[in-house]
């Protein structure tokens, strides 16, 4: 799978892809990361990107045409373009799954007050990760990433995404290890039983329960 991130500020993503499962699917061959910086694509003498909006209104605006040339730059006949944006559809594991099965993903970063509208020509849709704002599209950019990259064949096992939260509208059920007691707090006794059918029943129970106490909107 291809990766292709548009942004403003590439040097952010230096740390997300050296480190931990991003950068061993990366060594593996599995994933392959562009990071485009969209200032490479202006026109004007001082990589200038954004402008005053028409209409008048506080803050900037980030131009149409080198956005369009960095997505261009890098697009296929197999790519799906997506605008990190908070007036986008919230990002599910559902979509994750979707994501993952894609030849070539291009994600791109807004920044200020957004990109002039007529990028919605160029897209296949907008995403967003949660009903707040922040400075850019990077951190979501990276969200996005970092949940459709495990979702890949041959990045994590598979027995570790089946009973994962959310594969099947449920939270995860508890996990314990070493030591058995800690401060008075024992592990459930069914955990060392080693009686795995009971293992199973058990911690279909407890997702059953957490959901139900800590995200009861999933079971509706």
């Amino acid at each position: 799978m291809r990766i292709s991130i548009l942004t403003l500020f590439p040097k952010m993503f230096d740390g997300f892809l050296s480190e931990s499962i991003v950068k061993r699917a990366i060594d593996k061959g599995l994933v392959s990361f562009d990071i485009v910086d969209i200032r490479d694509f202006s026109k004007l003498n001082n990589k200038q990107v954004d402008d005053t909006p028409y209409g008048g209104g506080a803050g900037m605006v980030m131009m149409v045409e080198p956005v369009v040339d960095a997505i261009n730059s890098v697009r296929t006949d197999n790519s799906k373009v997506y605008l990190m944006s908070p007036s986008g559809i919230p990002f599910k594991e559902k979509i994750a799954h979707e994501f993952s099965g894609f030849e070539h993903l291009i994600l791109i970063c807004g920044h200020y007050e957004g990109i002039d509208e007529r990028i919605s020509y160029y897209i296949d849709g907008e995403i967003s990760i949660g009903d707040y704002v922040l400075t850019g599209g990077e951190l979501p950019a990276m969200v996005i990433s970092d949940a459709v990259i495990r979702l890949v064949e041959g990045v994590i096992r598979d027995e570790s995404i089946i009973d994962e939260s959310f594969n099947n509208q449920l939270l995860d059920y508890p996990a314990y290890t070493r030591p058995p007691i800690f401060d008075g707090h024992a592990v459930p006794d069914v955990l060392l039983s080693g009686h795995h059918k009971n293992i199973d029943e058990w911690r279909k129970k407890e997702q059953i329960k957490r959901t139900n106490e800590k995200r009861p909107d999933l079971l509706k």
